[in-house]
């Protein structure tokens, strides 16, 4: 792997940095480490409950640091892979063109526009790739690898955020929950409000301030339930030529949409909603009115830059506005 690779090489990585791995090594050792007191108590349960969760979390942090980092370089001829890990050796390893007779494209089950390359080997062996960072441009590169390494009969793979979609979809259509389920959850809302309550006079005892406190509190979770259930159901975002149709839903179930256009663009920006980069990256679009709107979940940063530079290509958003 010594060779300067050219301009026509597709380079796929896979693994976190050693800062992410730090940070995600220290949530889970703080975790952990909030079980510690128990150690110092004469409970049996207390201290096998510490050592087992001291236990998790070492493993937690021992697999975040130890976890492979995967580099792919696909060139004219042949796939050149990198696999190492901290502290070890950089393992390599040539797959010739010759030796791939198949090419597959799934998609991720956690993770919507998220594919990777599957490549069969004339031994039988598949090979499964790391992500394909550019999102966008899922079905050119799939098809420019398969012609270059003469695979036919592959299956160009359904990517909602391709560019060469006249309209990419981020998220899933809306729908509102069904009355039913809602009148169910807020019963069991009312319910658990009602239990601590209902336990102490079943049993003779004076109910006690936080007891009485529960109940209002009951209708009043069961109440906003019924009233605001349809909030959660997220966005979902149409982006076209000119614009982006953001759709959400009202309180009551009923749909309400909203347009963003280029000329009204303050910033573009990509963001992190959640713990990892790799998982939670989102796009935020701030408007010249003040107005701020989230995207789904996309997936990691470079998938989210890849949405988000396509989005500013078709709403023509200003140079200066662009902060990916």
């Amino acid at each position: 792997m010594d060779a300067a690779p050219t301009s026509t090489d597709i380079r796929l990585r896979e693994g976190a940095s050693i800062a992410q791995r730090l940070v995600m090594s220290a949530f889970a050792a703080a975790v952990a480490l909030c079980f510690t007191p128990g150690l110092f108590t004469h409970d049996t349960l207390e201290i096998i409950i510490s050592v087992v969760a001291l236990l998790v979390g070492a493993g937690f942090v021992v697999g975040i640091m130890m976890a492979p980092a995967v580099v792919w370089i696909i060139t004219p001829n042949e796939i050149l892979i990198g696999h190492q890990r901290p502290f070890g050796k950089l393992q390599t390893r040539i797959v010739a063109k010759d030796d791939i007779t198949g090419l597959q494209v799934p998609g991720s089950k956690r993770v919507k526009a998220r594919f990777q390359l599957v490549f069969t080997l004339a031994s039988g062996e598949r090979l499964t790739s790391p992500p394909i960072s550019d999102v966008t441009h899922v079905r050119d590169t799939v098809a420019r690898i398969a012609a270059q390494f003469d695979v036919p009969n592959f299956e160009a793979p359904v990517n909602p955020l391709d560019a060469s979609n006249p309209e990419m979809h981020l998220g899933e259509p809306l729908e509102a929950f069904s009355t039913r389920d809602i009148r169910i959850v807020a019963l069991i809302a009312v319910a658990l409000s009602a239990v601590p309550y209902a336990y102490k006079l079943w049993r003779g005892w004076p109910p006690t301030h936080v007891d009485i406190l529960l109940l209002p509190l009951g209708a009043l979770a069961a109440f906003a339930v019924y009233r605001y259930a349809n909030l959660v159901t997220g966005a979902f975002w149409i982006i076209r030529e000119g614009d982006i149709r953001v759709e959400r839903l009202w309180g009551d179930g009923t749909p309400r949409a909203d347009h963003i256009e280029g000329p009204e663009v303050e910033t573009i920006t990509v963001d992190r909603r959640g713990r990892s980069e790799d998982e939670h990256c989102i796009v935020t679009i701030r408007l010249r009115s003040g107005r701020r709107f989230r995207s789904p979940r996309i997936g990691s940063r470079l998938e989210a830059r890849a949405v988000g530079t396509e989005i500013v290509r078709r709403l023509a958003i200003a140079p200066g506005s662009n902060k990916i």
